[in-house]
């Protein structure tokens, strides 16, 4: 009798075990409603009750004084104190010393004796600034033709950089998107923003401004422009804030594409690591296995290459002091970021970066964080998005009914799968490997991101419906 009572309590506490971690694995899985987001708040300086809003628009053009350039070229001229590498290592261990000293000769020899060539090529694109909820946002605002107006179909395009980009990733994309040449239907009337705090922008004047808040004003930066529905295209960061804009505000979005597709619900993890054991179960094609999987190498891989990440996101003012306060130091700190960001063939290959993006290209990029001097108000963002009232908002468990579609190049940060991602975008319309490529896709094959980012528009209606 006695063996049967311990038995029948077993069972009970066994149901009951099972019934709780049922309850509890439901509540962490389920998908949440959209938050309640304020859509105005204030980032400027000083007090909002002091702030007189200007919803005018003013032309922009860089014009570096010369003599910043002149100060430039005698900090680059110092005697360098750098440490030699081991011997046998060429990027191991961070950004090679040896290719730093070669950088920083050529940048301040040939880069900057030719800088009004490159600041022609920056001023080539129609450029603006606007205010939007007290900051002055600068924006690249490129429209088309007539004649592409007469004979494709146009759509308003957001673009979006990430760290340690900057809109001049964008360069060569842009002219693929707005040009009559371009072998498509469509054409786009190209809005690509610096971000807050990124370039020419504005930063925020204190804490919280999170992707969250980023996706609002760019989105009040559309509105502004008179597109109150508009297609997303994003990567790195720009990607996160895609996502948030599509989640805050879906009755904006005609259909939004990245080519970062990442997700940190817990369905999403559990899903990566049960995948694991079955990864050609869930995927297209057998020979896309090793875009997610073995997935413990991933995470190993991305624990390995995210030392800076943990740095910015916990103490970006102290990098940022050393960063702008040395050319050299923002410049190794910046290309190695590029050199990782080639392919794993590349990586130790002394001209990499030259083969993948080309020299003039990485300069270019990185004057726009020495002139703006954003290296700082950029790193902020890293910490903003780890904060608790971003984490609070848990928009990876918030459903988009936005069309999305997803590009995944081979050597981009681990993705996830169409099973995964269907969990946050169920409107999932477009999905595509490539055995090639990485981080910065615009930057580094502008052509084939453009071919997937316009097949992914041609199965979108104007309103965002799906074309069977």
């Amino acid at each position: 009798m006695k063996c049967l009572i311990v038995f029948g309590l077993i069972v009970a506490l066994f149901g009951a075990f099972v019934g709780y971690g049922y309850v509890v694995f439901t509540d962490l899985t389920k998908p949440l409603p959209k938050p309640e987001f304020k859509d105005d708040t204030y980032w400027g300086p000083g007090d909002a009750k002091d702030f007189v809003p200007d919803d005018k628009i003013y032309e922009f053009k860089l014009q570096v004084p010369q003599s910043e350039i002149d100060d430039l070229r005698k900090e680059l001229n110092r005697t360098l104190r750098l440490t030699d590498p081991l011997d046998g290592i060429a990027f191991e261990y961070g950004f090679n010393t040896y290719a730093l000293a070669q950088f920083v000769d050529y940048w301040r020899d040939k880069y900057l004796t030719k800088w009004d060539e490159r600041q022609e090529l920056f001023n080539s694109f129609k450029q603006y600034k606007t205010e939007i909820q007290g900051l002055n946002i600068h924006y690249i605002h490129e429209k088309v033709s007539e004649e592409v107006q007469e004979t494709k179909h146009v759509y308003p395009l957001l673009l979006l950089h990430g760290w340690p980009g900057s809109v001049r990733e964008f360069f060569d994309f842009i002219p693929m998107l707005t040009k009559h040449s371009n072998i498509t239907d469509y054409a786009f009337e190209v809005v690509a923003p610096s971000l807050v705090g990124y370039g020419w922008s504005d930063a925020a004047t204190r804490p919280g401004f999170n992707a969250a808040e980023m996706a609002t004003v760019m989105r009040n930066l559309m509105l502004r422009l008179g597109h109150k529905k508009f297609f997303i295209q994003g990567g790195d960061w720009g990607s996160i804030i895609g996502s948030n804009l599509a989640t805050l505000y879906p009755e904006n979005v005609i259909g939004y594409h990245s080519n970062m597709c990442v997700l940190h619900s817990p369905l999403a993890i559990l899903k990566g690591i049960y995948g694991s054991f079955y990864p050609e179960k869930y995927l297209p094609n057998r020979f896309f296995v090793d875009h997610h999987f073995p997935v413990w190498d991933k995470w190993l891989e991305l624990l390995q290459e995210s030392g800076y990440f943990h740095i910015q996101a916990t103490k970006p003012d102290t990098i940022g002091a050393a960063l702008t306060s040395s050319p050299v130091g923002l410049a190794s700190y910046i290309l190695e970021k590029f050199q990782t960001c080639t392919n794993p063939g590349l990586q130790q290959d002394f001209g990499a970066i030259v083969t993948v993006f080309g020299l003039e290209t990485v300069l270019d990029n990185l004057m726009v964080y020495y002139l703006t001097n954003s290296a700082t108000t950029a790193a902020r963002f890293y910490l903003e998005n780890v904060s608790k009232a971003y984490r609070d908002l848990q928009l990876d468990r918030v459903q988009s009914p936005v069309p999305m579609g997803c590009a995944r190049f081979r050597f981009d940060l681990p993705s996830v799968t169409d099973w995964q991602l269907r969990d946050k975008f169920p409107n999932l319309t477009h999905s595509m490997y490539f055995q090639q490529g990485s981080h910065f896709a615009a930057l580094e094959m502008p052509a084939m991101l453009f071919n997937d980012f316009t097949a992914f528009v041609a199965k979108i209606g104007l309103h965002g419906e799906v074309r069977k």
